[in-house]
């Protein structure tokens, strides 16, 4: 009777220690830190997606060689959004749940780290945006942070721009499917109209279109001196071509969403003589610029392109907040970050203000026979 009750008190014991054991199996490696990342690395946006994924394992690299953080090496986990709408927040979730991510890192598009940042603020994970300007952005919480100047005033740099090439009637094509095309629109037209510019016509299209000839041609009938173009190089290399084809011959400036060499594969000549603005230059002489631009050329074969430094510069000041707080804890680490002030970032010196919007110079570039050059530096 007593072995019975013996073997009877110890079954259960047997199975609490198995469930015991394989919750132990489960736990995070104690030598790792675990950081995630989101981009498009196919679809129509992967251009981007790449670009900051490399320049994130860039930092990543560079973080580890050096000896990690806090005595632990650094491991990313990257998901692909594929570029479509409602993605983002499903990897996201992923790896904030189930991957116990310590940080993340993304998105280039507005829309995509407005469906990632909810969940990132609601678990309190800390994240950075390497390249969305919408205000919306940081909007959603506390731990929302990004690198990058934002769409008041790049779209205010831009309508400066215009002003100071006397372009005093205008043309704007606004991508209506994407905020950050709407954002910029806004704030463009708001300088631009309070200082003397007049918008002659607005057009609008969606993301995805392929052709815009309706719209131009109202664009051709209002005889404007330019055309102010905030979308994406997926359409925008088709907007220039068709724009020339039907006989406007004015220049199209635009937003850092031109960013892209198949813009200029895409557009041809179309774009010779246009303009948009961006976060850095690799013409740019300082020496922390040339050495990365050597770095990433060495191991590329080519130039990096602005998102690549966007996400070298998110995955570096998100490894700054950890190894000033000297944990992993998400509202120590948070706290660290919305202190930034000056942190050396290759896209310029960052200071977060107190909507945790970086601080920083934008760049005016042309293209000039399929290539881009620098034309000036623009400071906040």
């Amino acid at each position: 009777m007593l072995a019975r009750l013996l073997s009877r008190a110890v079954l259960p014991l047997g199975i609490t220690l198995a469930f015991l054991t394989a919750g132990c199996s489960k736990k995070e490696n104690t030598n790792e830190i675990v950081i995630g990342e989101v981009a498009s690395l196919t679809g129509g946006t992967a251009a981007w997606g790449k670009a900051q994924n490399d320049g994130v394992k860039m930092a990543v690299e560079e973080i580890n060689a050096a000896g990690g953080l806090l005595g632990k090496k650094v491991k990313l986990l990257t998901e692909d959004d594929q570029s479509k709408n409602g993605e983002a927040g499903t990897v996201t979730k992923k790896l904030v749940s189930r991957e116990k991510v310590v940080g993340m890192l993304g998105e280039i598009s507005s829309s995509k780290s407005l469906e990632m940042a909810p969940i990132c603020q609601k678990e309190g994970v800390p994240m950075i945006s390497p390249g969305s300007t919408n205000t919306k952005v940081t909007e959603v919480g506390d731990f929302i942070f990004r690198v990058c100047f934002i769409d008041p005033f790049q779209g205010t740099v831009m309508a400066k721009f215009a002003l100071s090439k006397g372009w005093k009637n205008m043309a704007v094509l606004t991508d209506v499917k994407e905020d950050y095309s709407v954002g910029l629109s806004q704030f463009f037209k708001e300088y631009y109209s309070k200082n003397d510019g007049k918008v002659a016509v607005e057009q609008s299209f969606s993301k995805g279109d392929k052709d815009f000839k309706s719209q131009l041609t109202a664009i051709k009938a209002a005889n404007v001196d330019a055309i102010f173009l905030p979308g994406y190089y997926t359409e925008i290399g088709l907007i220039a071509k068709q724009a020339r084809e039907l006989g406007i011959t004015v220049p199209m400036c635009g937003g850092d969403g031109w960013d892209d060499a198949s813009l200029m594969q895409v557009a041809g000549s179309a774009v010779d003589g246009c303009f948009f603005s961006n976060h850095f230059s690799t013409e740019d002489k300082s020496q922390a610029i040339q050495a990365f631009v050597k770095k990433y050329e060495a191991a590329r074969g080519t130039k990096p392109s602005t998102f690549v430094a966007l996400g070298y510069d998110a995955a570096m000041l998100l490894f700054h907040g950890i190894k000033t707080a000297g944990t992993t804890d998400g509202k120590a680490v948070r706290d660290v970050l919305a202190k930034t002030k000056d942190f050396p970032g290759i896209t310029g010196s960052i200071t977060l203000d107190e909507k945790r919007n970086a601080t920083k110079a934008a760049v005016i570039l042309t293209i000039d026979k399929g290539e881009v050059k620098y034309v000036e530096t623009v400071q906040p």
